[in-house]
């Protein structure tokens, strides 16, 4: 607990606060309390002068004047502190989500995309709304309770000392509950980021659920985790149901006592009428600021569960991130050497992988599903290390390399090419921070056999794609995605499966795009389709992550069984 309250914080030291306003929010809110500790003691005056003299026209005019002031600064000091709450928790949602986008994939691979945006939207709206709603009242609150307090030992010491009686016994019971309700709020949001996965899993493949009638399935697990927000929220409820009601309790028995206690010093001359209307004034002040205490400390409880799911994510470590522009490299040899990688250690992917990719060469992977090929991609762009091994650039490790400089180098075309929601230019442009004068965007898209297609839309480059570029065919998508790549020009070029599950149409103009964008580029290739390699420079056969074969087209049907198996079902031989 109080990890997690030295976290909380933590997190709040660590943001961008805006000082000036800061200080003169609080400033503000100091002058409304104040103002409002004033009120009692002029009501007092006025009480005792109208028991000896006549109406005090001039002190009812004082105490409007205070109530303006009162309103007038305690609506200012509101405002900037709700700004103040508003201006951090913005920017804690920007560290967090440039965080997010620099997490490595495995992350990925291990957390749905719906938890992680319930860390970036929920979590941060609890500490949102500690700030903007609850410790306007909270700051205010612990200044009147300690200003009603001292101005009532003034008063009346021993009335003060019979309601100060109550603290302890309050804070002896809320410890406890506090402690209780972190667990619970915890839980919830636990809850909650399973159930954001759960409709960003199913809402995105929502042809999926539907062309296999899967809405009973889906229905009965969204029902399940309804449910058990539900549970968590009921148990929410029972904590505070016995918070406020306590703390109001305890209140209101001070006030009936103190009531009899003042009534009857009164009785006896020992205390003013006044300073027994002053005296409930007081008690008034204090016991509405410990009523709102109550929810503040449900709401920082909740703000804590939070603050320790969304530094979780701080206390991750980071894909390197270059301040400076990387240096451009040249063009160079790619080298594996005896690289081994697994996802697990039950699940070895690759098996001792050496190979080299001459500059301007062609490289093909071929062999059955689950082989290995696309996880060398994977790692030639650096979403994953390898286990042991090294993969070389010009002799030196990728892994020196600048991360930003060698993605930059390499244009990535698979067989699904997904698209972001948007227009068909800024998918074209997608990761140009300055994007290129339009001849040469046209031009691009004329390279990839786009612009015919293109120009045939009534919106032309400014055509919405829908998500993930639903309202394109599979070959629209695929000549967007190498447009995109001769756009940003790379050195090496990654093509994995490009012309898989296309018709022969959409796959003859593909493939002459293709040729377009491998010329005078170091290609990788992944292949189904052996046709689409038969003239490679190099293609190596891959068998449960180990590479059995390699050479030309003619080497490996001279040589090797199974892609004469391969060559043989597909009509090449």
């Amino acid at each position: 607990m109080k990890t997690s309250t030295k976290g909380f914080f933590q997190l709040l030291k660590s943001l961008k606060w805006p000082v000036k306003i800061t200080i003169i929010a609080m400033v503000l809110s100091l002058l409304s309390t104040v103002i409002g500790l004033i009120v009692p003691l002029v009501t007092k005056d006025l009480v005792d002068t109208l028991t000896t003299t006549a109406f005090n026209w001039k002190m009812i005019g004082v105490l409007l004047v205070v109530f303006l002031m009162q309103a007038i600064s305690g609506g200012f000091s509101f405002y900037l502190l709700s700004y103040i709450g508003e201006y951090i928790v913005a920017d804690l949602r920007k560290k967090l989500w440039s965080k997010v986008l620099h997490l490595p994939i495995p992350y990925y691979d291990q957390n749905e995309s719906g938890e992680t945006m319930s860390r970036i939207t929920q979590d941060t709206t609890m500490l949102k709304s500690l700030i903007t709603d609850h410790l306007v009242n909270f700051v205010s609150g612990i200044i009147t309770i300690i200003g009603s307090v001292t101005i009532l030992f003034f008063i009346d010491w021993k009335m003060t000392l019979i309601m100060l009686v109550s603290v302890p016994l309050s804070i002896a019971i809320m410890m406890p509950l506090g402690s209780m309700m972190h667990k619970v709020s915890k839980s919830t949001q636990k809850e909650m980021a399973s159930f954001s996965g759960l409709l960003g899993r199913v809402l995105s493949e929502i042809r999926l659920v539907k062309s296999y009638r899967a809405e009973k399935t889906e229905t009965a697990n969204g029902n399940d985790a309804i449910q058990n927000l539900y549970r968590f929220g009921l148990k929410e409820a029972k904590i505070q149901a016995f918070i406020s009601p306590f703390m109001t309790l305890i209140m209101m028995g001070i006030l009936v006592v103190i009531l009899g206690y003042g009534g009857l010093q009164v009785s006896k001359g020992i205390l003013s009428a006044g300073e027994l209307v002053a005296i409930i004034f007081y008690l008034v002040n204090i016991i509405v600021p410990f009523a709102q205490m109550a929810t503040f400390f449900t709401s920082f409880q909740k703000a804590v569960g939070a603050t320790e799911r969304i530094q979780e994510i701080f206390y991750l470590e980071s894909e390197a991130v270059e301040l400076e522009a990387p240096k451009p490299l040249k063009d160079g040899v790619i080298t594996f050497e005896d690289v081994h990688f697994s996802y697990s250690p039950e699940k070895k992917i690759i098996g001792g992988i050496s190979f080299l990719a001459q500059p301007g060469t062609v490289t093909a992977f071929v062999g059955p599903s689950g082989g290995g090929k696309t996880t060398i991609f994977s790692l030639l762009e650096r979403f994953y290390e390898p286990d042991s091994g090294t993969i070389l650039f010009n002799e030196i490790p990728i892994a020196d390399l600048s991360l930003h400089a060698w993605r930059s180098k390499i244009g990535y075309v698979s067989q699904e090419s997904p698209l972001m929601s948007g227009t068909i230019l800024s998918n074209i442009t997608y990761g140009m921070t300055d994007p290129p004068p339009m001849e040469k965007i046209i031009h691009a898209a004329e390279g990839a056999n786009a612009a015919d297609f293109i120009e045939e839309l009534p919106d032309k480059y400014d055509t919405l794609v829908g998500e993930r570029g639903i309202k394109l065919s599979g070959g629209q998508r695929q000549r967007i995605a190498i447009a995109r790549a001769l756009l940003h020009n790379p050195k090496i070029l990654l093509l994995d499966e490009a012309t898989s599950n296309l018709d022969s149409g959409s796959e003859t103009l593909v493939q002459e795009a293709l040729e377009r964008l491998m010329n005078g580029r170091t290609t990788l290739i992944i292949a189904h389709r052996l046709a689409t390699i038969i003239h490679a420079d190099q293609i190596f056969f891959l068998e449960q992550g180990k590479i059995t074969g390699s050479g030309s087209h003619d080497e490996l049907l001279a040589h090797h069984k199974l892609y004469q198996e391969f060559t043989h079902g597909q009509g090449l031989s």
